[in-house]
């Protein structure tokens, strides 16, 4: 039985209700927050066995948030208690032309705190199939990024798949290092990876070769992207599968979605789909990233696993949360071609 282990921040999310605006509300919905976690949560809802990995202080809130990942089935038994505080993301939902935003609070979060060899990876990872990070962990701090090497180069010598999400986030690179200097060193022990229309320009320079990310009117040319995907193999010889997810914001409640993959022999394009009247778009790219593992884990076909992905990520745009609850039935059913929306007795 296959087994992933995800690493990272999960954080206190706090949400403005009714499209409000954080300086309107006087009150939050309360869910979770974190790339890794989110990816953990939908593997566990597919029949997946997950480990999540993190540091959380010992308190009342934190563990509300333990609570609900293990409801989620999700495995938390290598969960850190140290650090003062959890990380909070205040989440501002945008509407139409005005677009959503999401402040950050969690400098001195207990995982940005972490010390030296407070993780045993080798015990963690000693039966685990597949291994999870993203960019997100190395920029929180000097320790976490350290943290998260260890981790990946201890999966390689296990022999243990890695995955990386790129996800660069400007704002949370401020502990004086730049993600173009901490970034290469661990994405190199990583077998597959994945990344948005605008990472690996951001990180590591590359980007479509006539195409500006910016002004896409709201529709992407999937074929523009090879050029990104061979470069990035080329950089990183050990990546065997480069993933890039396509996102075509025409407002901020229709966007097109789409995604292609690279694996050094074949160029495949997902299944564009038109997104509108989006519930939330938070945790989309992990949704895929979700669905992606699990495609690549259970299907022989490159094309099936990213069609699988593609269509898990595009029902996460209709759930509230960070979490992506659809089922496999559901996610197969619209790589089917039933996106009708009709009330199922």
């Amino acid at each position: 039985m296959e087994k992933v282990v995800t690493f990272g921040e999960i954080m206190l999310r706090l949400g403005a209700p009714d499209y409000l605006r954080l300086i309107q509300t006087d009150r939050f919905e309360l869910n979770y927050a974190g790339a890794e976690a989110n990816v953990a949560v939908s593997l566990a809802n597919y029949g997946v066995e997950t480990d999540y990995v993190t540091c959380l202080p010992d308190n009342p809130v934190a563990e509300r948030c333990i609570m609900n990942l293990r409801s989620h089935n999700v495995g938390v038994d290598h969960i850190l208690r140290s650090g003062k505080r959890m990380g909070i993301l205040f989440l501002e939902t945008g509407s139409n032309a005005r677009p959503s935003k999401v402040y950050y609070d969690r400098e001195g979060s207990a995982i940005a705190m972490i010390k030296d060899g407070s993780i045993d990876w080798r015990e963690i990872l000693r039966d685990a199939t597949w291994f999870h990070w993203s960019g997100i962990t190395p920029a929180i701090s000097e320790n976490a990024a350290r943290e998260c090497l260890k981790a990946v180069q201890t999966a390689n010598e296990l022999g243990v798949i890695v995955s990386c999400d790129l996800n660069y986030r400007s704002n949370l690179w401020g502990y004086g290092k730049k993600a173009s200097e901490v970034m290469p060193e661990i994405v190199s022990g990583s077998d597959v990876i994945l990344g948005n229309e605008e990472d690996c320009e951001k990180v590591f320079g590359i980007r479509p070769l006539d195409f500006d990310v910016v002004q896409t009117g709201g529709h992407i040319d999937q074929k523009s992207f090879i050029s990104v995907c061979q470069q990035m193999m080329a950089r990183f010889p050990r990546c065997k599968k480069m993933v890039l997810t396509l996102r075509g914001a025409i407002n901020a409640n229709h966007n097109t979605w789409c995604s292609v993959l690279y694996n050094g022999q074949e160029f495949i394009e997902s299944t564009c789909y038109e997104i509108t009247h989006i519930v939330d778009r938070v945790g989309g790219g992990d949704s895929f990233m979700g669905g992606l593992i699990f495609g690549l884990l259970h299907y022989k076909d490159d094309a099936k696993a990213l069609e699988f992905a593609t269509a898990a990520s595009c029902l996460k745009h209709t759930i509230k949360g960070d979490f992506n609850l659809v089922t496999i039935s559901e996610v197969e059913k619209l790589v089917e071609g039933n996106a009708s929306g009709r009330v199922e007795r």
